[in-house]
Parts: structure tokens; sequence; C-alpha cells
């Protein structure tokens, strides 16, 4: 259940720190929102506002809320096989995932929209192409079907019963990160042009019926939708890889049941805010939408349990729910304190990168515990399925 930190910021976390607390009341001190600023169990600080927060806006959108990772989000796919299907060693099928999958910043394919060219899931250019898609459609076409680094991943797991399922964490690549700072750094010149003081710089926004705002909304809406397709487009290359390693026909192995969530996000929603159902633009920085009965896809941290759920439509937390574990240390933090061997031996038993000191800072320790996540969280989504990894394919 939530705690109501200020009269205006509602958090369902019980792992947070004063910094990042401080973060989301400068966020909720913005004129323009509607209602408080929910934050999600795994909130932690963030780049311009709080990662794990949900922000109802009206007349005016922050693009720094939304992130420079437009439309960063899960897919899970379960397969028509069991854990009997498997060989005991996926050292192989680890060593083919990463061959047909690009990991790494700016890491693509050599040509078109993966092998062959197959432009599966490429969304259609917006009518407008934004100054951002100078020299950038080459490199959106490439890196589509692409994973990306940091956090990214894409996992084989077992759930409770020992089905198996396919989970892939990624978004829009490098052409959604330049969409992201062309129009920050345009919000923040305007910012100043009319002399409008922020908490934060960060905090940077673009009011509704501008051109500069439907520029962003055009381009923003198309970034969310690249990164949807681009997952679509990885589980394809992993799903075939899959029935490469496993010498079977499509038919014998298909996908059963998929799940394709964005966590990075903004969309027009309606909501119940002061006792009034109001439109707002809502947006999620790393948290789900969880109306009821939406399903959702939740990871731990590399090593941990992740999770499928289905959402309760909690109208305190604005339909939604967490986004993963949250980070409890920074990178640095992480590269500075935490051991290899201690990696190592969470890892242990399952196919991997085998390269600790490269994934350091993505350590289970890192995060925060994914079992008190979920607890925090038991009002606004219902656990489904419970997976645990046999395969993590990080991007480095």
């Amino acid at each position: 259940m939530p705690n109501q930190l200020t009269n205006n910021v509602l958090s369902w976390a019980t792992d947070l720190d004063h910094k990042t607390l401080e973060q989301a009341q400068r966020s909720a001190s913005l004129p323009f929102i509607a209602g408080h600023v929910a934050l999600m169990p795994d909130a932690h600080f963030g780049y311009g506002a709080t990662v794990g927060s949900v922000i109802p806006t009206k007349g005016a959108i922050i693009p720094s809320a939304v992130g420079v990772d437009i439309g960063c989000g899960m897919i899970a796919a379960r397969l028509g096989i069991t854990a009997t299907d498997l060989p005991d060693d996926l050292t192989k099928l680890h060593s083919m995932i990463a061959r047909d999958v690009p990991s790494g910043v700016g890491q693509g394919h050599a040509t078109g929209t993966g092998p062959a060219g197959d432009p599966h899931g490429f969304p259609d250019w917006p009518d407008t192409v934004g100054d951002w898609a100078n020299g950038w459609q080459k490199t959106a076409l490439t890196q589509f079907g692409s994973l990306g680094s940091g956090n990214h991943f894409i996992e084989v797991c077992l759930d409770e019963t020992d089905r198996v399922w396919i989970v892939l964490h990624s978004g829009s690549r490098g052409v959604g990160n330049k969409i992201a700072n062309v129009h920050i750094d345009g919000a923040k010149g305007l910012m100043k042009r009319m002399f409008v003081h922020l908490p934060d710089p960060d905090l940077a926004y673009l009011v509704e019926g501008t051109p500069e705002f439907q520029a962003y909304i055009t381009d923003m809406l198309w970034a969310q939708d690249y990164a949807m397709g681009n997952r679509e487009r990885m589980l394809a290359l992993v799903h075939r890889a899959v029935l490469r390693f496993l010498d079977r026909p499509v038919n014998e192995v298909p996908i059963v049941e998929r799940i394709n969530c964005h966590h990075n996000f903004t969309e027009r929603e309606q909501h119940v805010i002061d006792g009034e159902l109001t439109e707002v633009w809502l947006t999620r920085k790393g948290a789900i939408r969880a109306r009821e009965g939406d399903r959702g896809v939740i990871p731990g941290s590399m090593g941990a349990q992740s999770f499928i759920v289905s959402g309760k439509g909690a109208a305190a937390s604005y339909c939604s729910c967490s986004h993963g574990a949250g980070r409890k240390m920074s990178r640095n933090a992480a590269r500075r304190d935490l051991d290899v061997a201690g990696l190592e031996r969470q890892m242990a038993g399952k196919a991997w990168n085998g390269n600790a000191k490269a994934l350091i800072d993505e350590d289970p320790r890192a995060y925060k515990d994914i079992g008190e996540v979920m607890a925090n969280q038991a009002d606004l989504v219902t656990i489904d399925h419970t997976l645990h990894q046999i395969l993590n394919y990080k991007g480095t």
C-alpha cells in the first residue's frame, strides 16, 4: 500500500533515499502537474525525473521525464516446450543468440533491418521527420533488431511448471536517444528564451499547442513504435535461434503467448483526479501500464527472478506498476565496491556472457530486492508466473 510522502507525492517504495524523494518533489512542484506524482516500489534517482515515477500533466510534457530511451520496455514469449526439451548445457545457444542479435553501444546489423534486410515490424516514417533524422535513418535501419547495452538483456527462462520463456529488455536504440536529446535540448532552449525558472533545468517542458510540442509528440510516438517493433524483431531472431539449436520445425516450438509492454513512454489517458475524470498526458518513466487485466513483464536483476503479471487497475497509481527491481547503487559505485567472484557465484549454472568484470555494474547486489518490490505492489498487480533464468545474454 502507498505512503503519502508529501501532499503531491505518493510512494509504494519502502527503499527510497532522500535524494530520490527530493527529485520527485521537484517534478511534483511544476504548475501543470495534474494530481500527485506516483512513485513505484523500484523508484530511484534518474536523469531529469525519477526512474519509477508516474507523472500526470495537463498542457505540457517534460521530454526528460519520458527519458532518452523512448519506448524502452519488455517482451516475453512462452514457447510450446518445457525444460525436458532442452539440454543441460545452453552455451551454444547463447553463442547463437549473440551472433544473431548484435549488442553494445552503436552496434547493429550490417545492412537493412536485420539479416537479409527483413523489415518485419519497422514502423513507417512519420509524415514530418524532425531534424534528428539527418544522417540517422540508416542508423535506425541497421540498429533495428539489436539489443543495446547497459541493463538490456535477452534471457531464456523457466516458469513454475518448467515451461520455457524468452524474455527480452530493450528500447529505441540510438535513434530514440537522438530524438530525445534533440527535444530535451530544444525544451531547455525555450525555457531560457522564455525566462522560465525551474527547480531543475532537466525538467524543461514543452507547451501543448506549440509547434515544438507537436514535433516532439510526432517523433516520440514514432520512437515508441520503433522500440516495440525492435523487441518483436529480436524475439523473432531468438526464436529462430532456438529452432536451429534444437533442430526442430516451428510447429514443434511455437510461441503460444506473448506480452510486449513499454515502461518509458507517455500517452493521453483519462484518470480520476480530484474526484473528476480528467484527460492528461500520463508519463511513465520506468513504470508499466497496469489497467485491470493488462499483462506486464517485471524483470529482476541479472540472476534474479522475473515475473509475468496482470494489472489490477489501481487508481492511486494511475493504473501503473514497477518496471523492474530498480537500482540501489550507481554503476560507478558497483564497479568500485562489488567483487567479480561474487557475481560469478550468483551466475553459476547459467549460460551467460561470462565476463564478470565487464558486467559488475549489473550485479544483482547493485539492485533492490525484487521480492520486496513485488510485495510492495501487491495492490497493483497479480503475479501470473514466476520465472528463473537459465540463459542470460547482456549487452556490454
